[in-house]
C-alpha cells in the first residue's frame, strides 16, 4: 500500500467508530499530518474523546489524557523531580508527566488556571519541557487535542487569545442528525454486547506519517495561491479595504500563524485528495477552521449576533479566488 492508501485506510477505521462526524476525522487527520494541534469545541457526548482515543488505537502510539480541573498542577502536566533513595544515597529523577505521550487529550483544557494552560502550550509551541532546569524533549510524534464545553462557561478560564493561536485548527462539533445518531445507537449496542470497540487490525506504524509529512511538503503551491493565502490574512486585519460592515464587525485580524497554518492545511488537504497542486477550493476547504479562532469581533458584531463563522464566511466571499 502506498502512504497515501494507509492514511485512508485509518482515516476509514477511525469513521467505523466515529459516526457522522467525517469533517472532524478529516480535521483530525489533516492536524496529524502537518504535527499541529486541535482545539475541539462541542457538547458533551459528541465524541471529542472517543475521536482520538480511536485514532491512537489504530496508529502506533502512546495515548495519554489530561483531565484539567481547577485544581491541577503544571507539574501534574509536564512531569517532576521526584526524589529516590537507593543504597543509602539520595537523588533526584524525573517522572515524566502524561505530556510525553504521543497523542495527548486535555481534556476540558478551559477548566484548569492560566499556569497550567501554559505549560501545556509551551510545550506544544517548543516540543520540550524544562522542569528544575533540565529540558525534556518531547517524542517526535506528538499531537495534542484539547477540548472544551462552550455552555459551561461557570468556573473556567477561557483560553486568552494569543494562546488560542497556538492551535492549528479550532473545529465546531455538531449534532448528528436523526440517521447518524441511530447509526450511533446500534453501534453502542454492538460495542457493549461485544465487549468494547474492536481492536483487531495492526496498528499504523508511525513511519507511515513521517512519510506522509514528507510528501506533504512537496505539494506544490503557485505564487495566485501564495497570494491568496496572504489575501485571506490580510482581509482580516484590514477589513475596510473590502467592506464598511465587515470593518465594523472585525476588531482584531489573525496573525501571520494564520497565513502559516492555511498553507500547511491545504496541502495536506491537497494530498488527502491525491493532488501535488493546492487548488483555491482546498484553501476555501480548510479556511474557516485556520482562521476563526485568530480574529476578535468587535463588540458590534457581538451585539448583532454575527458569530466568527459569520465574519469568516464574509471574508471567503470578498476576497478575489485565484
Amino acid at each position: 500500500m502506498t502512504t497515501l492508501e494507509q492514511i485512508q485506510d485509518l482515516k476509514q477505521r477511525i469513521s467505523a467508530s466515529i459516526i457522522g462526524q467525517d469533517a472532524v476525522i478529516g480535521r483530525l487527520i489533516i492536524a496529524l499530518l502537518t504535527n499541529g494541534n486541535i482545539l475541539m469545541e462541542g457538547l458533551p457526548g459528541l465524541a471529542k474523546t472517543r475521536a482520538i482515543k480511536t485514532l491512537a488505537r489504530h496508529l502506533e502510539s502512546k495515548f495519554s489524557r489530561i483531565q484539567f480541573t481547577p485544581d491541577l498542577l503544571p507539574a501534574d502536566v509536564t512531569g517532576s523531580e521526584i526524589y529516590y533513595e537507593e543504597g543509602g544515597k539520595g537523588q533526584f529523577k524525573f517522572q515524566e508527566g502524561p505530556i510525553f505521550g504521543n497523542l495527548v487529550l486535555a481534556d476540558e483544557i478551559n477548566r484548569s488556571p492560566a499556569k497550567v494552560q501554559a505549560a501545556l502550550l509551551e510545550a506544544m509551541e517548543e516540543r520540550q519541557v524544562t522542569v528544575a532546569g533540565t529540558t525534556h524533549k518531547l517524542p517526535e510524534l506528538f499531537m495534542v487535542l484539547a477540548t472544551q464545553n462552550p455552555i459551561e462557561q461557570e468556573g473556567t478560564y477561557p483560553l486568552p487569545e494569543a494562546q488560542m493561536d497556538r492551535f492549528l485548527m479550532h473545529i465546531f462539533i455538531q449534532q448528528p442528525g436523526d440517521e447518524d445518531e441511530l447509526k450511533v445507537l446500534r453501534l453502542g449496542r454492538g460495542e457493549e454486547s461485544s465487549g468494547g470497540p474492536s481492536a483487531d487490525a495492526t496498528p499504523i506504524p508511525q513511519s507511515v506519517v513521517f512519510d506522509a509529512r514528507k510528501e506533504i511538503a512537496a505539494v506544490a503551491t503557485s505564487d495566485a495561491i501564495d497570494r491568496y493565502f496572504v489575501d485571506l490574512v490580510s482581509a482580516t486585519r484590514n477589513p475596510g479595504r473590502y467592506d464598511k460592515d465587515l470593518a465594523k464587525w472585525l476588531h482584531v485580524g489573525a496573525s501571520p500563524r494564520g497565513t502559516l497554518a492555511l498553507d500547511l492545511a491545504s496541502r495536506a488537504y491537497a494530498w488527502l485528495q491525491g493532488r501535488k497542486q493546492v487548488t483555491a477550493a482546498d484553501v476555501q476547504s480548510v479556511a474557516a477552521d485556520c482562521l476563526r479562532h485568530r480574529i476578535i469581533p468587535s463588540y458590534e458584531a457581538r451585539a448583532e449576533g454575527k458569530s466568527n463563522d459569520d465574519l469568516m464566511g464574509m471574508v471567503l466571499k470578498l476576497v478575489a479566488v485565484p
